[in-house]
């Protein structure tokens, strides 16, 4: 009953706690042998903002255990955190402080998605078994293959610029967006004669984009993201458009060389880089958030190097800022991440989820103002390289262009005596 009572807590809303609890109580004093999700593909739905959000799932079941894989575009998301109980499914997003809880039937699921950190942001979930890809749909025109110069405009009319990079692959349109302080991640969709739709969902980014091709050289769009985001956005073909260089946008204030700061371990012991630990050390800052895609893919990247180059005298400390300010929180948050992601190197408890709370924690800097932002210590304490934001894998040779540079820069600061 202990479990079922932290699963009632969790999952659903206090109000009905005790009618939920009593119901699953009589419920489990009856075991049915039928009860249990079908093994194989999952086509999964989200409806937010009147869109219906397509994705697949894998559920597999191994020793008694389910283990579901979040299907988004070309990656794979493990997802282990999973219940059953009598004819109800209860499961983690990934790494993320989300929820989907569903009920069982033969074929399907009818359910909601809950982010658990946000006041009333519920959305409901079904699913349907046996159903391959993401969309009925097989093929697509290149219509729309190419580079796009994008601007995108909110409902007040600030407007913010990107480029579109998208190309027909495996009869599928995948892309995504780049902008200044990082990328959309992996999109995939269908072209539909001079329209194209686009769809991500990594159990956080919940997107869809719909263009329209005016001529050959001009695309008009509609972007919505999650429960309440709407944008539109224009974009020019231009195989030639830049973004401005992510490695001037932050940087430290005048009279300043050196970051300074003292956080609290996973332990809560006070830490900074004055400690024997660092000390002639390269050291990698990364200020990030549990609640990040783009800082889950640089956690990514940051960990596979540091495995390989740790022995020159590198060491990275992740710097997180989450959803909420209660240390055992943002603790347990960044265990699951480092956890599930398999990240070796150390973290701290710097702050709280937003831009201000950041740039506040470290008063030497002009302002943070994305996250991820990864900042480069050299042997001597100086500050050589302050990167904003993070363009991952979806964006293709921008993040080989990125991975090159990095590997140069830190390679010839590893070969300074």
């Amino acid at each position: 009953m202990k479990i079922i009572k932290n699963l009632v807590k969790k999952y659903i809303a206090p109000s009905l706690s005790l009618i939920i609890i009593a119901a699953i109580s009589w419920s489990c004093e009856k075991p049915n042998p039928e009860l249990g999700i079908k093994s194989g593909v999952w086509r999964g739905e989200l409806t937010a903002q009147g869109n219906q959000i397509p994705f697949n799932f894998e559920v597999s079941k191994e020793d008694g255990s389910y283990h579901i894989k979040l299907v988004n575009g070309v990656e794979k998301l493990d997802i282990d955190r999973i219940d059953i109980l009598d004819d109800s499914l209860f499961f983690d997003m990934h790494i993320f402080d989300i929820s989907i809880k569903a009920k069982i039937y033969k074929d399907s699921l009818v359910g909601s998605y809950t982010k658990n950190y946000a006041d009333n942001y519920v959305l409901p979930f079904k699913a349907i078994y046996g159903k391959e890809g993401r969309f009925d749909r097989t093929e697509s025109s290149n219509l729309f293959d190419g580079t796009w110069e994008t601007t995108f405009k909110d409902k007040d009319g600030k407007e913010s610029s990107a480029i579109g990079i998208f190309k027909v692959e495996d009869k599928m349109l995948r892309g995504t967006f780049l902008t200044k302080t990082g990328d959309y991640r992996y999109l995939d969709g269908y072209t539909s004669k001079d329209t194209m739709y686009l769809y991500t969902f990594d159990g956080n980014h919940i997107f869809k984009f719909r263009a329209y091709k005016e001529n050959d050289s001009l695309l008009k769009g509609e972007y919505w993201s999650g429960k309440t985001s709407y944008k539109t956005f224009e974009s020019i073909k231009n195989d030639t458009v830049t973004l401005p260089d992510a490695n001037s946008l932050t940087y430290l204030k005048e009279g300043y060389d050196q970051i300074d700061f003292s956080f609290p371990d996973l332990d809560g012991k006070m830490t900074s880089l004055k400690d024997e630990k660092y000390k002639d050390k390269i050291v990698i800052l990364q200020i990030f958030g549990t609640w990040c895609p783009n800082c889950m893919d640089e956690t990514r990247f940051l960990s596979d190097w540091y495995h390989k180059n740790q022995a020159q005298g590198v060491e990275i400390i992740g710097l997180a800022y989450e959803i909420k300010p209660e240390f055992e929180y943002a603790r347990d948050r960044v265990l699951t991440m480092k956890e599930k992601l398999d990240v070796p190197y150390d973290f701290l408890i710097a702050g709280t989820s937003s831009t201000k709370s950041a740039s506040e924690s470290l008063p030497m800097l002009n302002k943070v103002m994305s996250f991820p932002t990864s900042i480069i210590i050299d042997r001597k304490g100086k500050v050589r390289r302050i990167h904003t934001g993070f363009s991952g894998p979806a964006t293709g040779v921008y993040y080989e262009e990125f991975v090159d540079d990095f590997n140069q820069f830190m390679q010839e600061l590893i070969n300074e005596s």
